[in-house]
């Protein structure tokens, strides 16, 4: 494979997905967070998939991260990642949801209570 400049490899990214357009499992997102499973893996396995699995020993990855590792689009990783977990190669869990908004009113008695401490 020759990089051109934009730094994104020469070959196609349907390529690394064998010509999968699509995952086969609807709730993997952006942010969903993949684990190797710990299980071997086949020696048949492609070798994007191969490359993902490598990437993922290393500790927990969301799929953006690994997209950007791999230098590959995110639906092409979302495709791999499906099938390695069709495969049980693969853990994933739903993104970690943003926090709800602080209570300002709380945070002002907490700081108040912590100055009235201090002060004593």
């Amino acid at each position: 494979m020759t990089d051109r400049r934009g730094g994104r490899p020469l070959v196609p990214a349907y390529l690394s997905t064998g010509g999968v357009a699509r995952p086969s499992r609807a709730h993997l997102e952006r942010l969903s967070v993949l684990t190797g499973s710990g299980a071997a893996a086949p020696a048949e396995l492609p070798a994007a998939q191969a490359a993902l699995l490598e990437e993922l020993e290393y500790g927990s990855l969301t799929v953006v991260e690994a997209a950007a590792l791999l230098r590959l689009p995110v639906s092409a990783v979302l495709v791999l990642a499906a099938d390695l977990l069709d495969r049980d190669l693969v853990l994933a869990r739903a993104p970690i949801p943003p926090a709800r908004r602080f209570d300002p009113d709380l945070l002002k008695r907490v700081a108040d209570g912590l100055r009235d401490l201090k002060h004593r």
